[in-house]
């Protein structure tokens, strides 16, 4: 939970109107975590990597955003 909530803070901080899809696209991840065992931690990992792929976008200068 606490991660979730500095990853809210993280999107609140830099949303504005060209992110707002992003935001929402990063803070609807944790969703996709389903399953028991073994099929939630490949869930788990699959959700981190592409969080991290969304975030490294969504801090990035509003330049690399839009070369992107």
């Amino acid at each position: 939970i606490a991660d979730y909530e500095r990853t809210v803070d993280t999107l609140l901080a830099g949303l504005d109107h060209d992110n707002h899809a992003l935001a929402l696209e990063i803070a609807n991840l944790p969703q996709q975590v389903r399953g028991y065992g073994h099929i939630k931690e490949a869930n788990v990992a699959l959700v981190e990597a592409r969080q991290a792929d969304l975030l490294a976008r969504y801090t990035a200068p509003r330049e690399q955003r839009t070369a992107a």
